[in-house]
């Protein structure tokens, strides 16, 4: 990988950059417009969204505003949870690329793992991926068990599982079981909401690079095959976050981020949410 434009393969032969823009709470309006033609310009080519983050219609201004081609972008959405079901995640489906502006989306992920709903929301999906309407279909908050349960009912495998990941999470057997299915792992609150801005073996590391600590953990995504989407509403923080490849981290130095696992999540437990 050398730049925002390198890509990795899913397992459908679709092209999907390593490294994108996330806009959860980010404001619609002129906040997320300024915030998407700005990671655009810097050359993000992947911006992911959502029902939930309530900003589709400026996500898509921004993407008719930026002067680059909708093929070159990858665009990301998800159904969410009360949307759910066979029919109602078609109708959601069908207000998210109305709100976006868009002919079809790149993805299309199921947002969290509904209980008795998520099967007849994923048959939804294979609809929509037959028709053309997504390029790839997959889901996000899958843990091993949830995976292996959709699977025995889908004709399609999910190409991309996104989930929270982040040095204090680092999800090694999800990971690793997701690898082995031909799965795409992709990270959510890479930088864990700013919780490790003040590591000191992450401080230690960038020193050492003469980089942050933020392109720190973006570089660790990377090299170890995950796909990262940090939000961030600032220009500046938006290039940095971007400038991840120009250095590259030590066996030793990926060992040592490794070891900072402690299993803590921020957000919900994909196990036990209830909304």
């Amino acid at each position: 990988m050398k730049n925002l434009q390198s890509t990795v393969e899913l397992a459908n032969g679709i092209q999907m950059p390593w490294l994108g823009l996330g806009v959860y709470k980010v404001e619609e309006g002129q906040e997320v417009i300024d915030s998407v033609k700005a990671a655009i310009k810097a050359g993000y080519r992947s911006i992911d969204t959502a029902a939930l983050y309530a900003n589709e219609e400026g996500v898509g201004q921004a993407i008719r505003e930026s002067g680059v081609a909708r093929g070159e972008l990858f665009i990301t959405t998800k159904v969410w949870n009360a949307d759910q079901g066979y029919e109602s995640t078609l109708a959601a489906f069908d207000k998210s690329i109305s709100k976006l502006g868009l002919e079809y989306v790149d993805l299309y992920l199921v947002h969290w793992p509904v209980k008795g709903k998520y099967k007849e929301t994923w048959r939804a999906l294979e609809h929509l991926y037959a028709e053309g309407k997504v390029r790839a279909i997959g889901v996000s908050n899958f843990q091993i068990h949830h995976i292996e349960d959709l699977l025995t009912e889908a004709k399609v495998t999910p190409m991309v599982n996104q989930v929270e990941l982040h040095p204090l999470l680092s999800q090694q057997e999800l990971r690793e079981y997701c690898r082995t299915q031909g799965i795409q792992i992709e990270a959510w609150a890479p930088l864990a909401q700013g919780r490790l801005l003040d590591n000191e073996v992450l401080g230690d590391i960038a020193k050492s690079h003469n980089k942050s600590i933020a392109q720190v953990i973006l570089r660790w995504d990377l090299q170890s095959g995950i796909v990262t989407i940090p939000k961030s509403i600032k220009e500046q923080r938006i290039i940095e976050n971007g400038d991840v490849f120009d250095f590259e981290l030590s066996a030793e130095e990926m060992a040592r981020i490794d070891a900072l696992n402690v299993n803590q999540r921020i957000g919900a437990d994909p196990d036990n949410f209830n909304f």
